[in-house]
């Protein structure tokens, strides 16, 4: 356990290094912070710290940066995030509020967070298997060719196309229509397969095919992978970093184009605490310099997908941790709004 003045000292190594990109001295700490002790006492304690491995030596200047580890401490004892100013939440609020579907709630999303953080932003769509049924909707295109409209409480909308082993009548359809939101309507998806299970007995022999098409096509809805779908925004801003990166940012991009990737990096946050993975805490190697920053976002306390950022670990923790908190507060609120 590192004692509270030797904290402090890193506490203010990360806050300047940064802020200004360049190693950390003694002197200069001395000079910025109120750290209430002589130079002598500092450059003991920086000694201490690099003994220790919260921070190293780049080259042979006099000056300090914080590692992988450095970073981790100072997160981990971090007593607040940076709150957002009131015009900012008033322009969040006013930005998010404008959004006329899912999709381009999750797209002012991206790029919302990307300008905030000046970061790359990645935004989960909500999962099916998280959501509640708000309607299903039923079409006849043809005499045996349907089309389901499922509409869930996050706004999001799946249609699939059925063909019918026999002509479904108008009445036969409404029917079905009506029987099928009487069960499943607010209901959530993992309660949906044993609700409708003895649906097909309701109707006549001949209708009972068409049915169980119906049915199947509706439950299948639930678990396509296909549904875990993202966004991402702000690649652009890693060209403003490049000097963060050992060699080149070229792994960090290819990384960022990989869905899988990107899945894993925001599944590894809890449905409602943020999750910050700093440098090489990051599975993939081609994020072993930089920092994710993710969380939780949803109705009612309960998340249904995760949102974050990922940057350079010299990354500013505390006003990048308030913005996506603050971000994903917001989603939530227009989700349950919708």
């Amino acid at each position: 356990m590192l004692s509270e003045r030797r904290l402090e000292v890193l506490r203010a190594i990360v806050q300047d290094y940064v802020g200004t990109e360049e190693p950390v001295g003694s002197k200069a700490l001395t000079e910025r912070h109120q750290l209430g002790v002589s130079p002598a006492t500092v450059r003991n304690d920086m000694a201490a710290l690099e003994d220790e491995g919260y921070i190293a030596q780049p080259h042979t200047s006099a000056g300090r940066i914080p590692t992988d580890k450095g970073y981790r401490l100072f997160v981990d004892k971090l007593t607040s995030v940076k709150p957002m100013t009131l015009p900012e939440r008033r322009a969040v609020q006013n930005f998010l509020e404008g959004a006329v579907d899912l999709d381009d709630v999750v797209g002012r999303t991206v790029r919302l967070l990307a300008q905030l953080t000046r970061q790359v932003a990645i935004v989960q769509y909500p999962s099916l298997t998280r959501s509640t049924v708000r309607h299903v909707e039923l079409l006849s295109l043809a005499p045996a060719r349907l089309m389901l409209v499922l509409i869930t409480d996050t706004g999001r909308v799946e249609q699939r196309m059925i063909d019918c082993p026999a002509p479904f009548g108008e009445s036969s359809l409404a029917d079905l229509r009506a029987r099928l939101n009487s069960r499943v309507a607010g209901r959530r998806f993992a309660d949906v397969p044993q609700l409708v299970q003895d649906l097909p007995e309701a109707f006549e022999a001949e209708d009972r095919g068409t049915v169980s098409a119906v049915l199947s096509t509706l439950l299948e809805t639930l678990v396509e992978e296909s549904e875990e779908r993202l966004m991402i925004g702000g690649t652009a801003n890693l060209t403003r970093f490049g000097h963060d990166f050992p060699l080149t940012i070229r792994p960090v991009l290819e990384a960022l184009e990989e869905q899988v990737v990107l899945l894993k990096l925001l599944g590894e946050v809890g449905d409602s605490g943020m999750a910050v993975r700093i440098g090489h805490e990051n599975a993939h190697e081609g994020l072993n310099s930089t920092s994710v920053v993710s969380v939780g976002y949803g109705s009612g306390g309960e998340a249904v997908a995760k949102l974050g950022v990922v940057g350079p670990t010299r990354m500013d923790y505390p006003g990048t941790m308030g913005a996506v908190r603050a971000v994903a507060r917001y989603v939530g609120q227009i989700l349950a709004e919708s």
